[in-house]
């Protein structure tokens, strides 16, 4: 596995051979996803490209640090895009009028929208207690309550309640204190 610097210089430079590196490690992953979601095959590949641009676009523009793997944060950006064209797609009804489309700017933008926001949200939920990242994780995951009781060795559902909801408000309250969270809020 190359290191994420590698793979973002591999991007910037159009680095062909760094390029199949990336499409080898992450490209299986995202096709499996899109094809499990309602894709095809050629969404798959619309939808990795546009992530692997808007990666490269956002870098150049203003560098940053992904902190998870590289083919976790692709995996993540191709997931949120694939996620909105599917809300967009059932947003869409035929019309004998014409109707103005969303720009590609403007859905680049939404997409480096909630990149940040996704970012913002791993990197507060980084910061909570081991024991709240584990319960957020299994509640996250959509597991019971019953199910987070015996996993966490809590002594009730009302616990593992409470826990959660303690957690998901600690969470909330550490992501709107942060100086970014106004900026990415709207939209």
């Amino acid at each position: 596995m190359i290191e994420k610097t590698a793979y973002l210089k591999a991007l910037l430079s159009n680095d062909s051979n760094g390029i199949m590196k990336i499409y080898k490690a992450v490209f299986p992953k995202v096709r499996k996803f899109v094809l499990q979601n309602k894709g095809q095959q050629q969404d798959a590949e619309d939808i990795f490209q546009k992530a692997l641009l808007q990666i490269m676009i956002r870098y150049q523009k203003e560098p940053f640090e992904i902190k998870s793997s590289f083919e976790a944060y692709v995996f993540t950006a191709c997931k949120n895009l694939w996620r909105r064209a599917l809300n967009s797609s059932k947003n869409k009804v035929t019309k004998t009028e014409v109707v103005e489309l969303l720009s590609e700017e403007r859905d680049l933008a939404l997409s480096v929208l909630e990149q940040k926001r996704w970012e913002l949200f791993t990197e507060k939920l980084d910061m909570l207690s081991e024991n709240c990242k584990k319960v957020l994780s299994l509640f996250f995951s959509n597991e019971t309550y019953a199910s987070i009781v015996k996993k966490m060795g809590y002594n009730s559902e009302t616990v593992a309640r409470q826990r959660v909801f303690k957690c998901k408000s600690k969470l909330a309250e550490m992501i709107k204190k942060d100086n970014d969270y106004n900026s990415l809020k709207s939209l």
